[in-house]
């Protein structure tokens, strides 16, 4: 399973609904990226330019893809970025990848 990173900010009219009507908005869309094959890992509530931080598993590309178009076509967020992360072993084999090429001379 692939890491993402989704980031999102809310409209005003969803800030407004969060207001009136105060609800986790995670359990809104755990279902959905559920029935997408995608497993929520972690959540949060960041300051500043994104509302919402969720950290996900899923199956591939494509499956990402379908979470991002999924809370888009629901009309709450004004933006989103969905970041891939490298799990700590990618990340690793990465590096050793990187040591097996040998560096240009620049002449």
């Amino acid at each position: 399973m692939a890491l993402y990173m989704y980031q999102a900010s809310y409209t005003a009219k969803t800030m407004a609904a969060q207001l009136r009507e105060p609800q986790d908005p995670v359990a809104v869309i755990r279902p959905t990226l559920e029935d997408l094959g995608a497993t929520i890992l972690v959540a949060g509530f960041p300051f500043g330019e994104y509302d919402l931080l969720v950290v996900y598993e899923a199956p591939d590309d494509v499956t990402a893809a379908s979470v991002a178009m999924a809370v888009a076509a629901a009309g709450e967020v004004k933006s989103a970025k969905t970041t891939r992360l490298l799990s700590g072993q990618e990340w690793l084999e990465s590096l050793l990848k990187r040591r097996v090429l040998k560096p240009q001379k620049s002449g």
